[in-house]
């Protein structure tokens, strides 16, 4: 499911609704720093996921093209444990011990023979510039060069999102070269940057 493969930080518009706060009955924190957790989605995260899904807004980094139903999210997160099968995973970033989801990370084009996988990361709009970005994908880091034992992590970010290339290059991602006219958009295309970071242990 494409829609799903947000592979740079992305700006989120602000829902002024009551702030949605995941059930966490099933769900566990895997990873945590004490002040920012990750944990698989869970299909009670589905309207959340509805709402960044369908900001159009998201949808040049995400390649969206149209609105996403909130039944296929359902049906997407019912599967969404398995990495193996799927070949990318959607994992929720959450704040303090109140669990309150204030972003996601993507896990995407996994690629178990050649070691290697993409990521990306949503937070909303009213927690960026705290760092919560840059922690949760250190800790995502963390899983998936010491627990999946990954050679390398790679992303796509376009050249007029400078937070996001600041944010991967603190963490180690360098840059390996460019796609020309990538992006399509009502300004005229856009490049778009490639980073890795190699496991180097």
């Amino acid at each position: 499911m494409r829609f799903f493969n947000l592979y740079c930080t992305k700006k989120c518009i602000f829902v002024k609704k009551k702030r949605f706060v995941a059930i966490k009955k099933y769900a566990m924190m895997f990873i945590s720093d004490g002040n920012i957790s990750i944990r698989i989605a869970e299909p009670e995260d589905a309207p959340q996921i509805y709402r960044w899904e369908n900001d159009r807004s998201l949808w040049r980094v995400s390649e969206t093209t149209c609105p996403v139903s909130l039944f296929q999210i359902e049906q997407f997160l019912l599967g969404n444990g398995d990495l193996n099968a799927n070949l990318q995973q959607r994992l929720m970033v959450e704040l303090g011990h109140e669990g309150i989801t204030i972003g996601s990370i993507d896990l995407f084009d996994y690629d178990p023979i050649n070691s290697r996988i993409g990521i990306g990361v949503l937070i909303d709009v009213e927690y960026r510039g705290q760092g919560f970005a840059t922690t949760a994908v250190k800790l995502c880091l963390e899983y998936l060069f010491n627990n999946l034992m990954l050679h390398q992590v790679h992303c796509i970010v376009d050249e007029t999102n400078e937070e996001s290339q600041r944010l991967f290059e603190r963490l180690g991602f360098e840059e390996r070269g460019r796609r020309h006219d990538w992006i399509k958009t009502p300004q005229g295309y856009l490049d778009v940057v490639f980073y890795q970071k190699i496991n180097r242990v």
